[in-house]
């Protein structure tokens, strides 16, 4: 009797304590301890010992490396910022109060962007086929412009340079609480890049964009794509959001790499958002992008970070799964937490944390070719951004 082995994937972690330089201060909710804590925990189940993953350092990313998504003026303006923040442009974003000025930011940021460019190279090298930057995913930074704790949009910036050695056509997919409004700026005009946006409704959350008619500039029209999930959307209707239109989408773009934006503050409990779902859903996206990269990609997938402002209890789980699916490791979501991670936190927080690594989540969700309901929130939604996209990709919105 044989039995089956689930496979493992080659995958390259950036992690180092200098990305906890990306530091706002105390009060502010993009805490870098949400990075230690997430580093502590995949470490204490087994994660970084696994054979299959290996851990990088990132550098701090050069001028030439960020001038192919930033503007020369802007940089210039990060630099000044850390080096007198009271000085800050702040019609640039910059010291503002969601993203203050802090002294060192720029090499604070640019590692963050650093991170996210090692791992495209480890991916486009074929060392690996997957790559993990839970840092990076700053994904309202835009060319000219730093917004909603963003200072440098690492994914474009990783996304730009698998474009630059020869990649032909880019996913994004982006499974944030907020719109990734700074990544569909930055390759709005580019046929090349295909960025998928499923984010809470613009109508109750920051950036206030993201609607189902924002589909791409001249030339590039179809390749910007936007499900505004509504306000409280659980993880039933993000996973059927998900998929009646990524999967279709994915197959007739052919990407040749994904890029995903694995933002957890969609959780229940973060306390900036409002969408209702739990570890375990945000795992299912993972999975489903997993296994969308090995349909269309060879497997190449980059996968990031991004928001998440429940420190202790929800990111460090959500994104320690998320590595555990990239290596293809038998972490699951019965696993327990470990204790001493656990007792790491109440020492050092002084907050009790969940015993087990999942939510105990359904998971289950309505496949949309049972039907499409009118008086459904999500589903006009959904349809939507179908209506909006499907047709210049030759698709059916009512059927495919």
């Amino acid at each position: 009797m044989s039995s089956y082995t689930a496979p493992t994937f080659a995958t390259r972690v950036v992690w180092d304590e200098s990305m906890l330089a990306y530091n706002f201060g105390a009060l502010h909710p993009m805490n870098p301890a949400r990075l230690d804590l997430t580093a502590r925990l995949a470490r204490a189940v087994g994660l970084f010992d696994l054979p299959q993953v290996s851990l990088e350092r990132p550098e701090v990313a050069g001028d030439v490396d960020l001038l192919t998504v930033h503007d020369a003026a802007y940089i210039q303006a990060v630099k000044d910022a850390g080096a007198d923040p009271d000085q800050a442009d702040i019609s640039l974003g910059l010291g503002t109060e969601d993203t203050p000025a802090f002294e060192g930011m720029h090499d604070a940021s640019a590692r963050l962007v650093g991170g996210s460019l090692a791992a495209a190279d480890a991916v486009l090298s074929g060392a690996v086929l997957h790559a993990v930057n839970f840092g990076g995913g700053l994904h309202h930074a835009g060319r000219s412009r730093a917004s909603g704790f963003c200072i440098y949009n690492d994914a474009a910036a990783a996304v730009q340079r698998l474009l630059d050695s020869g990649t032909g056509r880019v996913l994004y997919i982006d499974v944030d609480a907020h719109h990734g409004d700074g990544s569909q700026e930055i390759f709005w005009d580019d046929p090349r890049v295909m960025t998928i946006s499923l984010h809470e409704t613009g109508m109750s959350l920051f950036p206030g964009t993201g609607f189902s008619n924002e589909i791409g500039g001249p030339g590039a029209e179809g390749t910007a794509v936007n499900v505004a999930l509504p306000t409280h959307t659980g993880d039933s209707g993000l996973l059927r959001a998900f998929h009646a239109v990524v999967p279709q989408l994915a197959a007739v773009f052919e990407p040749e790499v994904i890029v995903s934006q694995h933002g957890c503050d969609s959780h229940r409990d973060d306390p900036l958002t409002n969408l209702q779902i739990s570890v375990d859903a945000q795992r299912e996206a993972a999975v489903a992008i997993c296994d969308l990269a090995s349909r269309h990609c060879g497997g190449r997938w980059i996968a990031t970070g991004g928001g998440g402002y429940n420190l202790t209890s929800v990111v460090p789980r959500s994104w320690s799964a998320l590595i555990a699916v990239a290596a293809g490791a038998t972490v699951n979501l019965s696993t327990p937490v470990p204790e001493s991670w656990r007792e790491h936190v109440l020492a050092r927080y002084g907050r009790k944390t969940p015993l087990l690594m999942g939510d105990g989540g359904d998971i289950w969700w309505r496949s949309w070719e049972v039907g499409f309901d009118p008086n459904d929130a999500l589903d006009r939604s959904v349809m939507a951004t179908r209506k909006a996209v499907f047709p210049l990709h030759g698709l059916d919105p009512w059927f495919d």
